[in-house]
């Protein structure tokens, strides 16, 4: 079965890290029968190639020097910057309808999926109502958060875009019930996920000092500062470092946060690392943490992959009680949930951790089979496979 996928950006080349998860379902289509092709937008003139594998066509949509709407960053972002990002869309729709057109003229698929329907739900349309395919449309909730905060009058759009799908599916029950406020349509829900490691068994030493994680791209609603300010309510005996990985918009400010907070020697922000030095920080880590909050545009946490991967490494983990989060942390079953912005509640839930070893056992324990059980590639490629074979 031979599956279109239609996406904002897709890597230009295997070096570009763009919808990594996206990448690793598709290199597991083989193995079920499936076959994928993408249909996504150029950048700077880029055309058709193929980048780990996949068949990609881009469509152009304005001059070369300024056809950068999307890869750098996100495109709402973009088109902040100034009045001639803010009518490219009105270029990229244009161009993207002429783009699918001329793909589904040319080349045969057996039906489309349309990823980031705001504005994709229009080509996903034209294939569907011109060429009579079958349509999947995905939703992630970061869609659905922009629209209800900042262009409520594209709530109708949405909704249509749900209602003339075949079938619709969520990342997480948070964006599906977020879906359903829209739109009174049966939703699937189908997380993503990540590589994992198999036949593995990992062990968290007690690290003196105790070893406190976050890896997020650090950006405002991964709520990385109420972590910072937890530190100042964990008992003064409690030996601990704060380990920050990645980077992000927010980095500066964490940095201020941490010294004018007298807590600089606590706290590491090393940027992004090599492979080898995660899986090392994850080796030695007593916690994991993600203060996920509701940032200042209404979004939030879709799903918290990263918290997939501390668990596969057996590392307690901790997130706030919000978003998709709560479909991979059950409230001390796979892990704690805490409120979100409330430092004094974190620290409370860090120190337990810390300290509670027949919880640290509990919860690690259940969330290694969570994980096995309901986010392994194989359990999610089975329900996309019975998702597809549902519309032939």
């Amino acid at each position: 079965m031979k599956i279109l996928h239609i996406v904002t950006a897709f890597p230009r080349d295997e070096k570009d890290i763009i919808t990594p998860w996206l990448i690793e379902m598709l290199r597991h289509y083989p193995a079920h029968g499936l076959e994928a092709e993408i249909f996504t937008s150029s950048y700077q003139g880029l055309g058709d190639q193929a980048v780990h594998g996949l068949p990609v066509h881009r469509f152009r949509y304005f001059f070369k020097r300024w056809e950068n709407l999307t890869h750098e960053e996100t495109t709402p972002d973009r088109m902040k910057r100034s009045l001639l990002y803010k009518i490219m869309p009105a270029f990229y729709i244009v161009g993207g309808m002429i783009g699918i057109i001329k793909l589904l003229r040319k080349n045969k698929y057996d039906a489309v999926h349309v990823h980031w329907p705001l504005p994709h739900a229009l080509f996903g349309w034209i294939a569907k109502a011109f060429f009579g395919l079958p349509l999947v449309t995905t939703f992630y909730g970061v869609e659905l958060r922009w629209v209800k905060r900042s262009l409520p009058f594209l709530k109708g759009f949405l909704s249509w875009s749900a209602r003339m799908s075949n079938r619709v599916v969520a990342i997480s029950n948070y964006t599906a019930n977020e879906i359903k406020e829209l739109a009174d349509v049966p939703v699937e829900v189908i997380p993503y996920t990540i590589s994992l490691p198999e036949n593995k068994e990992f062990s968290q030493p007690q690290a003196n000092p105790s070893i406190i994680l976050s890896v997020s791209r650090l950006v405002e609603r991964k709520g990385i500062i109420y972590l910072i300010d937890a530190l100042k309510y964990l008992p003064q005996e409690q030996d601990v470092h704060l380990a920050i990985i990645g980077d992000g918009p927010e980095r500066e400010r964490l940095k201020e946060r941490a010294i004018s907070q007298g807590l600089g020697r606590k706290i590491s922000l090393p940027g992004w690392v090599s492979e080898a030095e995660l899986e090392s920080a994850y080796r030695n880590a007593s916690v994991f943490v993600l203060p996920a909050i509701i940032d200042s545009k209404g979004d939030t946490e879709g799903l918290g992959v990263v918290i997939l991967e501390a668990m596969n490494y057996k590392v307690p983990v901790i997130g706030s009680d919000l978003g998709g989060i709560t479909d991979i942390i059950i409230d001390e079953e796979t892990g704690l949930l805490v409120p979100e912005k409330d430092s004094v509640a974190l620290a409370k839930a860090i120190q337990r951790m810390l300290t509670d070893e027949e919880l640290r056992t509990k919860v690690t324990e259940g969330a290694y089979q969570h994980l096995k059980r309901n986010f392994s590639w194989d359990n999610i490629l089975e329900k996309w496979v019975g998702i597809y074979k549902s519309l032939e």
